[in-house]
């Protein structure tokens, strides 16, 4: 008889509020505030940060009632996908999410709860979000260790922000993934852009410039490690007003007939 081979799990499914979900239960770190990552909010309480999705939600109804069915969102920076998970499954019939996560082993639990929850109108891709096509590298975390994974940062900088292990970027110990920017789509429509990429923000803005000008999408945009100043500046030189959202900018273009009502929201 051949031994079974004991390993550690890091992956598990569990019956959150989103549905079922695969989530790595390592996904946490512990800080004063008692702790924080998506896999540590699900493993808690069943839900990761259910006010941002339900506004999340609000946004794409608004965008229906005002400009038809056809709704399309980007989720970039996804994660394990459960704003894509929900938007899908609220946009059933009527709209399609795309998500887009650049750390390989996460995108694999994304793409399974995708096809778990049968969102059949969300597409997984796996890339980094950023100004031009092209291809960076990007860290390999242990993600067998208690770690904020969602808070890995991309790029270096004087400051990264620790996870919960220490992070290499020496291209030696990093991988290769694509970079997609939001504008290489060319896309005939587009409601919903959110940016939640560790620092590449403006990356992000850069890169949808000209769909931003063409279609001016609500945006729902993490701020605490980018410039906020640069994503104010870039904004307003493209005719948006912006809402404080927590830790995010939530920004609607003033000639988007939507405005009124996202004030009151």
């Amino acid at each position: 008889m051949i031994n079974p081979i004991r390993r550690p799990l890091a992956f598990v499914l569990a019956a959150s509020g989103h549905g079922t979900l695969i989530v790595n239960r390592n996904d946490w770190m512990i800080d004063d505030s008692g702790g924080y990552g998506v896999g540590f909010q699900i493993m808690r309480t069943s839900f990761f940060d259910p006010e941002e999705v339900n506004d999340a939600l609000t946004l794409l109804n608004y965008r229906r009632q005002f400009f038809g069915d056809g709704v399309v969102a980007f989720d970039c920076g996804a994660n394990i996908g459960v704003h894509t998970i929900e938007w899908a499954k609220f946009m059933h019939g009527w709209g399609a999410a795309v998500a887009i996560e650049a750390q390989e082993r996460i995108y694999y639990a994304l793409a399974g709860n995708i096809a778990i929850n049968n969102c059949f109108n969300a597409t997984a891709i796996n890339a980094a979000v950023g100004s031009a096509v092209g291809a960076m590298h990007i860290p390999k975390p242990d993600y067998l260790k208690p770690s904020s994974f969602g808070s890995l940062e991309l790029k270096q900088r004087e400051n990264n922000e620790f996870i919960g292990q220490p992070v290499s970027y020496d291209p030696e110990h990093c991988h290769q993934v694509p970079v997609v920017s939001i504008d290489s789509f060319h896309l005939p429509r587009l409601d919903l852009i959110k940016i939640d990429v560790e620092g590449m923000e403006q990356d992000v803005l850069e890169g949808a410039s000209l769909a931003i000008a063409q279609h001016r999408p609500q945006m729902l945009i993490e701020s605490i490690k980018s410039n906020r100043d640069e994503i104010i500046a870039f904004l307003e030189s493209n005719g948006y007003e912006f809402f404080e959202a927590g830790i995010n900018i939530l920004a609607v273009h003033s000639s988007d007939p939507t405005r009124e009502l996202v004030r009151k929201l």
